[in-house]
């Protein structure tokens, strides 16, 4: 992990542990980082399991990929390199979302393991939950909801992930969804069951 380029910095501590909040707000926060490819139902199972955790009483939020890109990663583009930032940059955001209590849902390619093993290596462990949105490119392709797969084929969008940029599957996922045959209700449904199982949300 790289260090800092200033040195005159200090990390300063709060009045409040995570143990304070957590008595305090009444909920544990965790980051669950859904990856996949394109059109392989990250950003719906994200936002169908944080308008059932918010309905019941939890604070939650999702970082979606696309959302990021038009202010915090606006300057970033699709390269090997600005894909490590972008993913670099997200890890950071979700820990601070962490650690103040939310239960954060991540919605992006994030296509290489390296980068995602780094976002994990930011929460303690029991706060990081990695699930892999396994549908199969010629569904996703079928899916297309925004055109970009047809762009790609056309050689339109270059480093277009799933066609002329890699994507590396996770192997030690604490979840597979298979979003290519599962319905969003059953999805999100296990996504739930996940956090309940592991005491991050009560049934």
């Amino acid at each position: 992990m790289s260090e800092p380029k200033s040195k005159n910095i200090h990390w300063h501590h709060g009045k409040l542990t995570s143990e304070d909040r957590q008595e305090k707000l009444g909920q544990q926060g965790a980051v669950i980082w859904l990856t996949g490819l394109s059109g392989s139902g990250k950003s719906t199972v994200a936002r169908e399991a944080e308008l059932a955790l918010v309905k019941n009483g939890i604070n939650a939020y999702v970082l979606d990929g696309d959302n990021v890109r038009h202010g915090l990663n606006k300057n970033l583009g699709f390269s090997p390199d600005d894909r490590k930032e972008n993913i670099r940059r997200i890890g950071e955001v979700a820990k601070l979302f962490a650690e103040a209590n939310v239960v954060v849902l991540t919605a992006f390619i994030s296509p290489y393991q390296e980068d995602r093993a780094l976002a994990r290596e930011l929460l303690p462990q029991g706060s990081f939950f990695e699930i892999f949105c396994d549908a199969p490119l010629d569904k996703c392709e079928e899916r297309d909801p925004k055109g970009l797969y047809k762009k790609a084929r056309a050689g339109e969008i270059p480093e277009f992930t799933g066609i002329s940029a890699p994507y590396e599957a996770p192997d030690k996922a604490e979840l597979v969804l298979k979003t290519g045959e599962e319905t969003l209700e059953e999805s999100t449904r296990r996504v739930l069951d996940m956090l309940i199982e592991n005491n991050i949300i009560k049934a």
